[in-house]
């Protein structure tokens, strides 16, 4: 269990990143979603002690992160939103020398080791290639076989899917639910089905804060009765929001359907089922915050 009591952060220049952040991450996949600039990235960073907070407590399993960083940091995968390599070095290499960089001096358990992590990540076949001539997917799948050297309790990914296509996405999809059964691995995020398909609990996160907390089901079920729709002339959309609390609109056939939560049925507008899209859209509106969504 990853514990996270009134944490917050401010940066030099006056940016409010965190604030007063509490959050229970217990073990399994879980999904930490917001908009670009909520204080995700923020908040990993400091989760994996690249940096302090200017006050409240993280702990993972009762050991205190930032009083032992390089305890955590033994039990730490990190994958953050862009990482470097050397160039022209093969995954084969790389692999290895991280996991001395790791503390694994023996030989023969660093080869076996670097074997059952190119084969876990699918990376077996291209493990004497370079590096920097990976597509997105590929190296995102590296990341994750690094992140895993040392058998970590807690892995953190941030932002792995943004600009990977779907065939990559659903690759790396299926790798995290594999690697997510047995340890703590939290996934940040702007990306709704990347939560929605791999996440058994989730939050939801805007201007440095959580907004909610629960699981996906749960959260869509508290929608249930007071989402409503109608498809009408992009035209008519502007004149719409000014009488409406439209949540988010999207476009079908050559139309854009609004979506509206109020617990009376607006005239006009039928009823809609609720999705995880329409609990991430209610819920940044509720607070004044613009979405980004892909």
């Amino acid at each position: 269990m990853l514990e996270l009591r009134h944490v917050s952060k401010t940066y030099p220049n006056g940016v409010e990143a965190l604030k007063d952040v509490c959050l229970d991450v217990p073990r399994g996949m879980f999904g930490l979603l917001g908009p670009n600039g909520a204080g995700k990235s923020t908040l990993m960073r400091t989760v994996a002690t690249l940096q302090d907070p200017d006050s409240g407590e993280i702990r993972l399993d009762g050991l205190d992160v930032v009083a032992n960083k390089d305890e955590l940091r033994r039990q730490l995968g990190y994958l953050p939103q862009e990482f470097g390599v050397y160039p022209r070095t093969s995954p084969l290499v790389m692999l290895d020398h991280l996991a001395v960089l790791k503390g694994i001096g023996n030989r023969k358990s660093r080869a076996e080791l670097v074997e059952r992590l190119l084969v876990q990540t699918n990376l077996w076949d291209l493990r004497k290639k370079n590096i920097d001539t990976f597509s997105g997917g590929m190296r995102q799948r590296f990341g994750i076989a690094q992140a895993l050297i040392g058998n970590p309790k807690l892995i953190i990914v941030d932002e792995p899917t943004a600009g990977l296509d779907p065939a990559e996405r659903r690759r790396f999809h299926n790798l995290l639910t594999r690697i997510g059964e047995e340890v703590v691995v939290i996934l940040s995020t702007h990306i709704v089905e990347d939560v929605s398909d791999l996440c058994t609990r989730m939050a939801i996160m805007g201007n440095g804060r959580i907004l909610v907390e629960g699981e996906p089901h749960a959260l869509i079920a508290k929608l249930e009765g007071r989402l409503w729709k109608r498809l009408v002339p992009p035209t008519a959309v502007a004149e719409l929001r000014r009488a409406l609390p439209i949540v988010s609109t999207r476009m079908s056939a050559g139309r854009t359907e609004i979506r509206v939560v109020s617990e009376q049925r607006p005239e006009a507008m039928d009823p809609a089922d609720p999705n995880l899209e329409d609990v991430y859209f209610a819920t940044l509106e509720q607070h004044g915050i613009e979405a980004v969504l892909e």
